[in-house]
């Protein structure tokens, strides 16, 4: 930590307290779109799955795969949430670290919601061609591979972009409470 003389720290700038703001909504753009992704996919499938299970109740736990896959989607804004809210200080919480989190937040969220979009709507489709011809059921998991592939894509940059927010800023402002 650095080490600021009297003077300099009263020239400094304080920590502005809107800066946490914009970390809680990176919280809850997190989990919030995330879970919409997972709820609309799980909805979905599972619309799909009692469908299909009417005329063969024999596949449907083979079918379940899609509703798994989209309550993934939830997780990865739950981790998300979590690793934000973990590395905010009200005390020294700078405007860069708010932006950072804010953009790593919707980052996940909307990745996992775009997510959810496409297993929702491969799931439901997939699982019901499936039931009249069952060798499609390698290239729908495929398919399903390929929509879970863009949550963890957000997940990935969105958790590099709360990294990043670790320390910077923290330079640029005085805590507030002192």
């Amino acid at each position: 930590m650095a080490m600021y003389s009297a003077s300099t720290l009263m020239e400094m700038q304080k920590c502005d307290p809107s800066s946490a703001f914009f970390g809680f909504m990176g919280v809850t753009s997190a989990i919030a779109f995330a879970n919409m992704g997972a709820a609309y996919g799980t909805a979905k499938s599972g619309v799909g799955i009692s469908s299909m299970g009417v005329m063969r109740p024999d596949m449907v736990m083979r079918s379940i795969i899609p509703v798994v896959m989209a309550g993934v989607l939830g997780i990865y804004g739950l981790i998300t949430a979590v690793i934000i809210n973990g590395k905010m200080d009200a005390a020294t919480y700078s405007a860069y670290s708010g932006y950072a989190h804010l953009g790593a937040g919707l980052t996940v969220g909307m990745s996992s919601l775009a997510a959810g979009l496409a297993i929702g709507i491969v799931g439901d489709a997939g699982v019901r061609a499936n039931a009249q011809q069952p060798r499609l059921f390698v290239g729908m998991i495929l398919i399903l591979i390929f929509a879970e592939a863009l949550g963890l894509y957000g997940l990935i940059v969105g958790l590099v972009v709360a990294s990043t927010a670790e320390g910077k800023g923290k330079g640029l402002c005085s805590p507030y409470n002192v």
